[in-house]
């Protein structure tokens, strides 16, 4: 089962956006221009959601799920 975590190798920031590219099996840089553009549109809603993300997302320790 996959598990939702952030991103050790496509990381930018803090790897949320990497991660949550690589759980949906798309590339990372389409979620971060989406981010980027709900960020504009949201008047700041969503860098506090990406703050909260950071924390909420436990980061990738590298190991392999079985």
């Amino acid at each position: 089962m996959k598990k939702l975590k952030r991103s050790i190798n496509n990381t930018m920031v803090s790897g949320v956006c990497g991660g949550i590219g690589e759980y949906f099996g798309i590339d990372p840089t389409i979620v971060r221009i989406i981010y980027v553009l709900a960020a504009i549109f949201s008047f700041g809603t969503a860098l506090l959601i990406y703050i909260i993300l950071i924390f909420i997302i436990p980061k990738d320790d590298g190991m392999i799920d079985i």
